[in-house]
C-alpha cells in the first residue's frame, strides 16, 4: 500500500510538472504583473521632450509603467492646482506655480527638472509710446496671471527703476494673446513660446521686445505630492529610470527627438529650429533650481502675492531619493 501511495505521488508530480511546461509555452503561465499607472498633467509644450520621447519610444512601458499625459492646460498653474487636488499623480510646469503651493501650506514637492530654458519675452507696441522699458509705467501690460511672468516682469521692472504696482496687469490666456495686443487691449505683453512668435507675427514693425528673464534660467519640473512619493516609490523610480533613458535617446538621436517632439505638438521647421536651442533636456536636481525657488518665494511675499511672511525651507520639499538612486551625479543640493 505504502509502495502504492508513493507511486501515485510521483506520477502526480510528473503530471503536474509537464503540464505546467505545456501551459507555459503556450502562454499560459502566470500573467506578468499589471503595470503601475501614473497620470501626467502639465501643458503641451516643448519643455516636455523628454516625456514625448520616453511614449514614442516605448519607454515608460519598458519600465512597468502604463502613462497617460493630459495636457489640456494653458500653462503650470492648472496642472499644479490639478496635483494639489488629488487629480493628477504628477505634474509638469515651471517651478513658481510649485513654489506658491508650498508656501500656502500645500505637501507637494519636485522629483526632478526635466528642462533648464529661456523662452519669454515682453513685447510692447509702437503705437503705445513704448520705445523703452520705462515707458511701460502706467502702461497696461498683459500675462497670465499667477505664474512665473508675474515674477520675471516685475525683476525686469526692478531692475529699470520701476515695481510691480507701476503698471497695470491684464490677465490674458493664451487663446487669447496674440488678440490682446495686436487689437490693442494691453499696451504690452509678456509671454512665453509659441505663443511669443504668434504675437510677434501679428504686430510685425509694430513690436518692441526685450528678453523677459533677465538671463535666468526656467525651470522645467515634475512635481508631485508628498505622501504619494512616499507610498509609490518604486514607480517615481521606474518614472525616473524612463526618463533617464529617453534622455540617453536623445542624446545619440538629437535630430530623432526634435522630430519627436515636432511632431507630438504639430509644429513647424522654422519654429522648431529656433526655439530648439534655448532648451537643455536634461534630468537634474542641482543648487540652482533651489537658489531660484528661494528668490522667487521671497519675490512673492515682499510683493503681497501670498498671505505668509515666511519662506519655508525649500529643500525639504525636494524628494531627491529617486533621481540619486537614478542618476547621483546630477543631484546637488545643499
Amino acid at each position: 500500500m505504502k509502495r502504492h501511495i508513493a507511486a501515485t505521488i510521483v506520477i502526480v508530480a510528473v503530471i503536474l510538472a509537464v503540464a505546467g511546461i505545456f501551459f507555459s509555452g503556450y502562454g499560459f503561465a502566470r500573467p506578468a504583473p499589471r503595470p503601475d499607472t501614473v497620470l501626467i498633467g502639465g501643458p503641451a509644450l516643448e519643455q516636455n521632450a523628454l516625456i514625448y520621447v520616453a511614449m514614442e519610444k516605448g519607454f515608460f512601458e519598458a519600465n512597468g509603467l502604463n502613462v497617460t499625459l493630459r495636457e489640456d492646460y494653458p500653462n503650470g498653474v492648472g496642472p499644479v492646482n490639478d496635483l494639489a487636488a488629488g487629480n493628477v499623480d504628477v505634474s509638469v510646469s515651471s517651478e513658481y506655480p510649485v513654489i506658491a503651493r508650498i508656501i500656502s501650506g500645500g505637501d507637494i514637492g519636485i522629483i526632478a527638472t526635466i528642462d533648464k530654458y529661456q523662452n519669454e519675452e515682453l513685447i510692447s507696441r509702437k503705437d503705445a509710446g513704448i520705445r523703452n522699458i520705462t515707458d511701460l509705467r502706467g502702461k497696461r501690460i498683459g500675462l497670465p496671471r499667477g505664474t512665473i511672468l508675474e515674477y520675471f516682469l516685475g525683476i525686469l521692472l526692478e531692475r529699470n527703476g520701476m515695481t510691480i504696482g507701476d503698471v497695470h496687469l491684464v490677465d490674458v490666456n493664451t487663446t487669447y494673446s496674440a488678440d490682446a495686443v495686436a487689437n490693442g487691449d494691453v499696451d504690452a505683453i509678456m509671454y512665453f513660446q509659441p505663443y511669443v512668435s504668434r504675437i510677434l507675427d501679428r504686430l510685425g514693425d509694430n513690436a518692441v521686445t526685450w528678453p523677459g528673464q533677465s538671463n535666468q534660467a526656467l525651470y522645467g519640473v515634475l512635481a508631485a505630492r508628498g505622501d504619494w512619493v512616499q507610498d509609490n516609490a518604486g514607480t517615481v523610480g521606474r518614472l525616473l529610470q524612463s526618463l533617464e533613458d529617453a534622455q540617453e535617446y536623445s542624446i545619440a538621436h538629437p535630430d530623432e527627438t526634435e522630430a519627436i517632439v515636432q511632431k507630438h505638438l504639430n509644429l513647424s521647421d522654422e519654429y522648431t529650429g529656433s526655439v530648439w536651442p534655448d532648451h537643455r533636456f536634461s534630468l537634474s536636481l542641482d543648487q540652482s533650481l533651489l537658489v531660484a525657488m528661494n528668490d522667487e518665494g521671497r519675490w512673492m511675499i515682499i510683493n503681497n502675492l501670498t498671505t505668509e511672511k515666511t519662506l519655508p525651507d525649500f529643500r525639504t520639499h525636494i524628494y531627491g531619493q529617486g533621481l540619486e538612486k537614478i542618476r547621483p551625479e546630477s543631484v546637488d543640493i545643499r
